[in-house]
């Protein structure tokens, strides 16, 4: 048993490890080919996280990544590809941010009310590909995309000054929430800044994410559908529901991705509010293997190369593009999938020959029982 745990743990770290190492490499093949060093920017990134501020930064983007992953990973374990986090999570935001603005009820109620429209209204946007894939036969993959571009639709219509949206300046905005809506978060001060009280939400996510997969019933028939839908229909799952039900939750989960920043900073919906979220959450989600505590690794190193990588444009005397961060963060999505495959098909090479070498054993075994009879 301890021999098999051993082999698990290195068949679930070696990916990552790989896919990291490969994009540090190819990221630093780039930087050569360009006449620039390959070293110099990682040694500029990792001098920003002694810094008070850059690590506030990092946390509180990893809990945006953190939400918006873990609704990508459940519906990954569910063999489901929802690619529409980035638009369940913009609606479930502008809408929340226009309840949030509309309606003043003590912190109490207001708070809770806001996180149920958030999760209502992720659920219900991703509950319409789940409709279309158990009725009709849809791909969630086109629906999700397609719903992506509805919800940009919806959303620009939302923030139009004769619907919700309040102007400000060249801004489109949907207003500023009332204060008994705002959840306050840590304070460290003005030099260093605010963790978002939000950060909690993503951790409780994580440890609920675990529990309800590897300790509930409803986790084992979630994983089984993903593994075989024909072999957990055979023991009783509703394949079909099981799709619909993930769905539902997954867009559930989107939604409450970008209530960080909406209830803790910025406490409006607007132009500047960040798009492509659900996209990055896919890489996070992969990087981390659909574990929760994976997932947080890959989450924080995602935001680290975001927030440190601006100190590149600084550097002297020869300044570095920041953008080599958002090549790094491409090529290890590309990596994950080559160091996924490669390590997948080693573990099952090593099982086959460990399963033929226990045959072998337990044939000579009973070759030697029957010379002795």
């Amino acid at each position: 048993m301890k021999k098999f745990d051993k082999e698990r743990v290195l068949v679930a770290v070696a990916g990552p490890v790989i896919a990291l190492v490969l994009a540090i490499v190819l990221t630093s093949v780039v930087l050569l080919a360009s006449g620039k060093n390959p070293i110099e920017p990682y040694t500029l990134m990792l001098q920003q996280l002694p810094y008070s501020d850059i690590q506030v930064l990092i946390i509180n983007q990893a809990s945006l990544y953190y939400i918006a992953a873990i609704a990508v990973a459940l519906g990954f374990r569910m063999n489901l590809f929802n690619i529409g986090v980035d638009g369940q999570y913009r609606l479930a935001a502008v809408m929340t941010a226009v309840v949030g603005a509309h309606l003043a009820l003590p912190s109490f109620l207001q708070i809770p009310l806001l996180l149920l429209v958030a999760m209502a209204t992720g659920s219900f946007w991703a509950g319409i590909a789940g409709v279309l894939k158990v009725t009709r036969g849809v791909s969630e993959v086109v629906a999700t995309i397609m719903l992506n571009s509805i919800a940009t639709a919806v959303i620009g219509y939302v923030t139009l000054t004769d619907v919700w949206g309040v102007q400000v300046g060249n801004n489109s905005t949907t207003g500023i929430m009332k204060k008994s809506g705002w959840f306050p978060g840590i304070n460290l001060g003005s030099d260093v800044g605010e963790i978002y009280g939000l950060v909690f939400l993503a951790v409780l996510l994580g440890i609920g994410y675990w529990i309800v997969l590897n300790r509930t019933r409803f986790g084992f028939d979630l994983r089984a559908t993903g593994a075989s839908e024909t072999a957990a229909a055979a023991s009783g799952v509703d394949a079909k529901r099981m799709v619909l039900v993930s769905m539902l939750i997954s867009g559930a989960i989107a939604g409450l991705a970008g209530l960080p920043l909406l209830l803790g900073e910025s406490h409006t919906y607007s132009l500047s509010f960040p798009v492509g979220l659900g996209f990055t959450a896919i890489g996070i989600a992969l990087l981390g293997r659909n574990n929760p505590g994976g997932i947080a690794l890959a989450a924080l190193l995602w935001a680290f190369l975001d927030k440190a990588s601006p100190a590149l444009d600084y550097a002297t005397p020869v300044a570095y593009d920041k953008e080599i961060a958002t090549i790094m963060q491409g090529l290890i999505v590309f990596a994950v999938v080559i160091s996924y495959a490669f390590v997948q098909q080693w573990a099952l090479r090593r099982q086959q020959r460990r399963v033929g070498a226990e045959l072998a054993a337990a044939a000579a075994q009973n070759t030697n029982k029957e010379v002795a009879a």
